[in-house]
């Protein structure tokens, strides 16, 4: 093959996949959009911390640096991935239960309210949360019907939205589909309807370029071991847009999200800014990985990544087109309208998938029938897609003869 018929040797961003663990192997990772890899520099780093830091520092670490690390790391997600400017970001938690924070301040704020509007499809996570959230708070969920192959569309999210609407759950690219959503516009007919919006970024963050300040998002969560290859538990993110940040409180009134933790004094007063949604002692050993992480979008940048994504996604769908008859692509098929991911289906993908774990060859499985795709822009190369496709082609033929 010359390099002009090679995607990998047209793509500026190819030599960043050397600088993932495993890069070398011919294991084909599908999954980059549940866990990323591990960056070959984070394994020094973290060592270097527990030799350094914790090791030599111990306790004085706290007031040399960890104690502002939640919002040095915040800012710094802001600046990359985000589109957010600073101190409107912070990290802390599982997304879960930021999604739990920002759901009760968000509701709080805007009160008589009576509804939350979010879709079927929404995340697990996102509906349950919801619906502990309306539980608690006597509130009623109102639900917009999705295609499982698309998402929330502007003229349905029109339609949901009233009066009584406090606000609206969304997330920008669907976990199923890969359906991204357009965040500008659903944002605008929610405040046109008096309602606060948060948004899921964690099928997009790191992933497709997002610009929260320009948007005028009111909040958002995310959580960092996808895209960002925070690893395994890796903590979350919470955004909160400066102009509510004295107007939003959370329920889980911690030591670290007071206004002097160390005071110790008999009442909770909320620490000024973003601070205000911590809660227990932040994560710093889980924060440190996706700090080597967010250097490499820094230097790549966000339209880059994007460039490659878009370029993937769309070199899977062809090859899925060409090389799997039987098959429907359940993601859309405008590159505008498609997050990072894609999904096949076929009745037999559940137990095609299982069969490709054994051959070394990882993708995910979503009902229904979905085998999904999660192509990580910096660490997927364009002929391990063809390799992982053919892997697809050969079980799916053996399984269905």
């Amino acid at each position: 093959m010359s390099p002009s018929d090679d995607p990998d040797a047209r793509d500026p961003l190819a030599p960043f996949r050397d600088l993932f663990v495993g890069s070398e192997q011919p294991l084909v990772y599908f999954d980059g959009n549940s866990l990323g890899r591990p960056l070959r520099a984070t394994g020094p780093r973290l060592a270097e911390f527990v030799e350094g830091e914790w090791g030599g520092r111990l306790i004085r670490g706290w007031d040399e640096r960890w104690f502002d690390l939640p919002e040095v790391i915040g800012d710094d997600l802001g600046r990359v991935v985000l589109g957010a400017g600073p101190g409107q970001t912070v990290v802390g938690d599982s997304t879960t239960v930021l999604l739990y924070k920002a759901m009760r301040g968000a509701v709080a704020a805007r009160p008589g309210r009576t509804e939350i509007v979010l879709d079927r499809d929404n995340f697990p996570t996102d509906r349950y949360v919801a619906d502990g959230v309306a539980r608690e708070c006597g509130l009623t969920l109102r639900w917009i019907e999705v295609d499982t192959a698309g998402g929330v569309e502007a003229d349905l999210l029109a339609e949901a939205v009233g009066p009584q609407t406090a606000l609206v759950l969304l997330s920008h690219v669907a976990y199923r589909s890969a359906h991204l959503a357009d965040a500008r516009e659903l944002t605008r007919i929610a405040h046109d309807a008096g309602a606060l919006v948060l948004w899921d970024l964690s099928h997009s963050v790191g992933s497709v370029p997002v610009e929260l300040d320009a948007w005028d998002v009111d909040l958002a969560v995310g959580c960092t071991y996808k895209y960002l290859n925070g690893g395994p538990g890796a903590p979350a993110f919470v955004y909160v847009a400066e102009r509510l940040l004295d107007e939003v409180t959370q329920p889980v009134q911690g030591w670290m999200g007071a206004t002097d933790p160390f005071l110790m004094g008999p009442d909770y007063r909320p620490a000024a800014g973003v601070r205000r949604m911590l809660s227990g002692t932040p994560p710093v050993i889980g924060m440190l990985a996706m700090q080597d992480m967010l250097c490499l979008l820094e230097k790549a940048g966000m339209d880059a990544v994007r460039a490659k994504s878009v370029a993937l996604t769309e070199h899977a769908i062809a090859l899925a087109d060409s090389r799997l008859p039987g098959v429907s692509v359940a993601s859309p098929r405008e590159p505008s309208r498609r997050g990072g991911h894609v999904t096949l289906n076929h009745p037999a993908m559940r137990e095609v998938t299982a069969a490709l774990w054994a051959q070394d060859v990882i993708p995910d499985y979503r009902d229904p029938h979905g085998l999904r795709l999660g192509l990580s822009p910096l660490s997927t190369s364009f002929a391990e897609v063809e390799s992982g496709l053919e892997s697809v082609r050969v079980t799916l033929e053996r399984l269905t003869a």
